[in-house]
């Protein structure tokens, strides 16, 4: 019996180990699953909030990461530059409103949804009695606006240009209808897409913008000018200084910088509640290197508001280059061929006062808040 016993004993002993390296594993096991876990989700993140971003920059060692002169004196801005994956984002980053920036994302989805080769016109959406009710509510209410007429076929690729050219909601509407089948669903579309892309601090509320509750920051928008800009097609569009659509016309991209200073896009935006926006990209050469600088201003102040926020992209670029203030280097200019002073319609009140009557363009374009 008592050499039963001696066996026994050493057998409990090896089961008492034996469970607690098991417990042990297990606890490893957890740990790492833990540690992983957060590995896989921070993956997913296409990059820190923007606020984490600035915080990170004012951490830096060698003080920020851009010099505070770089942007704008008012509003706020981001940019991101090739060969710099960090994107850099300045001071008083908050949701604000976009104005038609929001068109940016309303066209990423459409391409990725039905995908354009460069030199393809696209699938045909004909527009329809509700289409052009719609127009006439928007025109009554001072939105920016393309005429169309019930029956007329537009291309994919002219309803892209008429979106992102002329800033039309109208068309804007008709695409989220013609991608998603509603326009509701495709603003949880785009507010989904923004999730995918780290756009933290991002609401969708309308493809066109047109809506005040559409907001974002700047950094956040540098994200989807980035991803738009990958796709051909919408760097084509965005790159034209004018197209023509079928009842339209000639309509002319609201973006007068294009082709001057190495800007080729992307989109403006302006309105009441937005002030003069303006996501861009331009290419300088920087210590003897050609350089591409993708970047957003908003909330920039001033009379003619489109104005104010190229202006504010064209100074910002020139610091982040390292080129001296040029006084006076861009204005707003008139087209080639004006338009009579009679066709041009007023773009809106700002809390400043009427503005001023905008640039010539074609009388098919009616512009107010929200729409350029």
């Amino acid at each position: 019996m008592a050499h039963v016993n001696r066996v026994r004993r050493p057998t409990r002993r090896i089961r008492i180990r034996r469970a607690r390296a098991a417990g042990l594993l297990v606890g490893i096991a957890a740990i790492a699953a833990a540690l992983g876990y957060q590995l896989l989700t921070s993956s997913f993140s296409t990059a820190a909030s923007p606020l984490d971003v600035v915080r990170t920059e004012r951490r830096s060692a060698a003080g920020e990461a851009v010099p505070s002169t770089v942007w704008p004196a008012y509003g706020q801005a981001a940019f991101v530059q090739t060969r710099r994956s960090q994107l850099q984002a300045g001071p008083n980053q908050h949701a604000a409103p976009i104005a038609s920036v929001a068109k940016v994302m309303t066209a990423y989805l459409v391409l990725r949804d039905h995908p354009l080769r460069l030199g393809q016109d696209g699938p045909s959406i004909t527009l329809t009695e509700a289409d052009m009710a719609d127009t006439d509510r928007r025109r009554g209410q001072h939105e920016s606006v393309v005429s169309i007429a019930a029956g007329e076929q537009l291309t994919e690729l002219q309803a892209l240009r008429a979106l992102l050219l002329p800033s039309a909601n109208n068309i804007a509407a008709v695409l989220a209808r013609w991608d998603s089948g509603s326009v509701d669903r495709f603003v949880i579309r785009m507010n989904a897409g923004a999730r995918s892309l780290g756009m933290t601090h991002t609401q969708y509320t309308d493809p066109s913008g047109y809506d005040d509750a559409t907001v974002s920051t700047a950094a956040d928008q540098v994200r989807i000018v980035e991803q738009a800009m990958r796709l051909p097609v919408f760097a084509s569009i965005v790159a034209t200084p004018s197209a023509t659509l079928p009842v339209a016309g000639l309509v002319h991209n609201t973006n007068t910088l294009l082709g001057r200073d190495g800007f080729v896009g992307v989109k403006t935006g302006s309105d009441d509640a937005a002030g003069g926006c303006f996501a861009f990209r331009a290419i300088r050469w920087i210590d003897g290197k050609r350089a591409t600088i993708t970047g957003v201003v908003l909330g920039q102040p001033g009379e003619d508001q489109i104005a104010a926020g190229l202006a504010a992209a064209d100074a910002m670029v020139d610091r982040i280059a390292g080129h001296p203030a040029r006084p006076g280097a861009w204005a707003p200019t008139t087209r080639a061929t004006p338009v009579p002073r009679a066709a041009a319609q007023p773009r809106g009140r700002s809390a400043r006062g009427q503005l001023p009557l905008p640039v010539a363009r074609a009388p098919s374009t009616a512009g107010r808040r929200g729409s350029q």
